[in-house]
């Protein structure tokens, strides 16, 4: 199922298909796993600890719609700020972008802004974004533990400059600090022993109960509250959001099938499986480079997504996530360098506007040159208005994710090694590395400080 196979569903918006030609013993045992790859992840999904509960996420997220844009009209009633600012890191931040864009929302940058830098020059430019007035904008901080110093270093400086304008004698601080509480919005765990963002949202009275929701990598959590409160605020239909969840959740479905025909299912539908298979049997067959090409200005932030996605989860840098056309011209000189072994895929939109005989003569253009090089796969999805379909929208995110948890299982089962109690590419054990130094030492002056205002400035 892997060599040269067309998979389409209609239904989703999203298609798959294969130029490729891996040796006969790669493809074999790739392609023998597969029904137990389907097992493996169904076991695990929905087990406490697995960090795999985005695979039900959507179905549990459509009962929170009505929830999520009442909350959004009570933000923005409150406090009358015409843009949301979205605090966050890393999943946190790239899950959002990447929603918005596909989304088609908020492409002039007019309604959400973001902010997860430290630095004062950046912070600077933010503020010239919002001309230089805090209360121009609403915020929606998003950490799991709320501790993240990145995120954490930004909020203190907003809610200070917000207590400021509210309280400029210093006069009443108490009162001053909840009318800056009503520009902020919390997404955080649940529970307040665990995130001290919890406990200062509680405390503060802040809008709300906005949940990064247990045993959900902030990578994977395209689909959590942070993202849907921004589409909301960005002016996505309730309707479509419903649409967006429910083809997301059929994803999870057609990913997890698994009974006596699971092969036979295997082979017609499951585009998540195929491309996490694709590039399986590329790493086994000795292809260490990849790169997946984006078609399209939407894409713009998936390509951030899509590379924390490989580089946290996949944990290999060797894959490139570009976008075309622009990197088409000057990076073509190393993908099409004789010698230099690539596998390719291609993300790229159905044209139905004025465009569309020159997007699938480039497209087809494109998938020759690639399969000339090496294996080959392109993604097409469906696209309405300044966007994907709600239901694309949500079959390529969920579709995503799932691939890339499956290229590991695959992976291992293909070269028969057992696999961890939780898969490597749902965990984050890697970024302690640089989090470690930036904590206190014993007796020693923390080296960093959120909100810190240096006294010589």
């Amino acid at each position: 199922m892997i060599n040269n196979v067309s998979m389409t569903f209609n239904n989703i918006g999203m298609s798959t298909r294969t130029a490729a030609n891996f040796s006969h013993a790669v493809t074999k045992r790739v392609e023998s796993v597969l029904p137990a790859a389907v097992d493996e992840f169904a076991k695990r999904a929905g087990q406490k600890g697995q960090f795999l509960n985005w695979v039900e996420l959507p179905e549990n997220q459509i009962k929170r719609v009505d929830e999520i844009y009442a909350l959004v009209r009570q933000l923005k009633g409150q406090t009358n700020a015409k843009m949301l600012t979205v605090l966050g890191i890393g999943g946190s931040k790239h899950t959002v972008e990447h929603m918005l864009g596909i989304n088609g929302l908020n492409i002039k940058g007019d309604k959400v802004k973001f902010f997860s830098d430290i630095d004062s020059t950046s912070f600077d430019r933010f503020m010239y974004q919002i001309d230089n007035n805090v209360k121009n904008s609403n915020y929606l901080v998003v950490s799991k533990s709320g501790s993240t110093f990145e995120t954490k270093d930004g909020m203190e400086r907003i809610l200070g400059r917000l207590v400021a304008e509210f309280n400029p004698s210093g006069t009443f601080p108490k009162t001053a600090l909840n009318y800056a509480g009503e520009y902020m919005v919390a997404v955080t765990d649940a529970n307040a022993e665990k995130s001290e963002l919890r406990r200062l949202s509680d405390s503060q009275n802040w809008l709300g109960n906005l949940y990064i929701h247990d045993d959900v990598g902030g990578r994977f959590s395209a689909l959590d509250d942070h993202a849907l409160f921004t589409l909301a605020y960005a002016g996505m239909k309730k309707e479509d959001m419903i649409k967006m969840l429910q083809s997301a959740q059929q994803v999870s479905s057609i990913a997890l099938k698994n009974d006596d025909n699971t092969q036979k299912y295997i082979e017609r539908y499951n585009q998540p499986i195929l491309q996490a298979a694709f590039w399986a049997a590329a790493k086994l067959d000795g292809i260490k480079n990849g790169v997946h090409q984006y078609l399209g200005e939407m894409f713009n932030s998936t390509e951030k997504w899509h590379a924390q996605m490989q580089n946290e989860s996949v944990k290999n840098t060797s894959k490139q996530i570009a976008k075309i056309t622009d990197a088409m011209h000057h990076s073509s000189e190393a993908w099409y360098k004789l010698g230099n072994k690539f596998a390719f895929a291609l993300t790229a939109p159905y044209d139905y506007g004025e465009a569309k005989e020159n997007v699938a003569g480039y497209v087809e253009a494109i998938e020759k040159t690639n399969s000339e090089y090496g294996p080959s796969m392109v993604e097409l999805l469906d696209t309405k208005g300044l966007g994907l379909t709600p239901e694309a929208a949500g079959a390529m995110t969920q579709s995503r994710a799932f691939s890339t948890v499956y290229q590991e299982i695959i992976e291992k089962m293909a070269l028969g090694e057992p696999l961890p109690d939780v898969l490597a590419s749902v965990l984050q054990p890697n970024v302690e590395a640089y989090k470690k130094n930036l904590k206190p030492i014993d007796g020693n002056q923390p080296p960093v400080v959120a909100g810190r205002i240096s006294l010589d400035a």
